[in-house]
């Protein structure tokens, strides 16, 4: 089901279809806006990992992001060591001229190089695995792997295009535009980039299902 979501030309004719299908039904009807919970309440310790720090974002950023809920945080698996970043920029609505910023235009613009990317499967125990975008990317002497994707009702979705089409489907059929992204960063050591991933996908195992629990259903 689906199938022509994999054609970028098809793809990208249906979201312009979707999205103009959308404004009209919000012409005409008022948006349901789901409100969830705040991510500060996201645990301070999950699986294996415990809680590091809360970072600070500045105003700036907040500006461009336009998000209604932000999480920038750091966790720490004691056992060994690993250290990964949590980032989500929660929408409450997309209307209005809001839409998720694509770490693939952001990254650059904070001066990373993207050096490879690809989708990658993570078992979160649920039946099927999710799929994620995977980027290894460097900014001077730092390498890191950037595991990201948006959320919106319990959907996972790699593809910018394809969380467009959700979006706009969800505004015609729910009446509802709401949608998250999720991103984590793992520090490369020793130009081990799959121990990073490896890392990431563990540390995603552990808050999959309490971010899930967070974010409106």
């Amino acid at each position: 089901m689906f199938d022509f979501l994999k054609s970028k030309a098809a793809l990208a004719a249906t979201v312009l279809l979707l999205a103009q299908a959308a404004v009209l039904y919000s012409s005409i009807r008022p948006e349901a806006i789901p409100q969830g919970r705040p991510l500060e309440q996201l645990p301070l310790s999950m699986g294996s990992w415990d809680f590091v720090e809360d970072y600070a974002v500045d105003q700036e950023t907040r500006d461009v992001l336009k998000a209604d809920d932000l999480l920038y945080r750091g966790y720490k698996d004691p056992s060994t060591g690993r250290v990964a970043t949590l980032e989500v920029a929660a929408f409450r609505s997309l209307r209005n001229g809001k839409t998720p910023h694509s770490p693939k235009n952001c990254l650059p613009g904070s001066g990373w190089t993207q050096l490879s990317s690809n989708m990658y499967p993570i078992d979160i125990g649920d039946g099927q695995p999710i799929v994620v975008n995977r980027y290894v990317v460097q900014h001077g002497d730092d390498r890191s792997v950037v595991l990201y994707w948006y959320q919106s009702r319990q959907r996972v979705v790699a593809s910018e295009y394809a969380a467009k089409f959700w979006v706009m489907a969800d505004a015609i059929r729910l009446n509802r535009t709401d949608t998250a992204m999720v991103r984590v960063v793992v520090p490369i050591v020793h130009e081990d980039a799959d121990a990073a991933t490896n890392t990431a996908a563990n540390f995603i195992q552990a808050f999959f299902g309490p971010l899930r629990r967070i974010l409106p259903s």
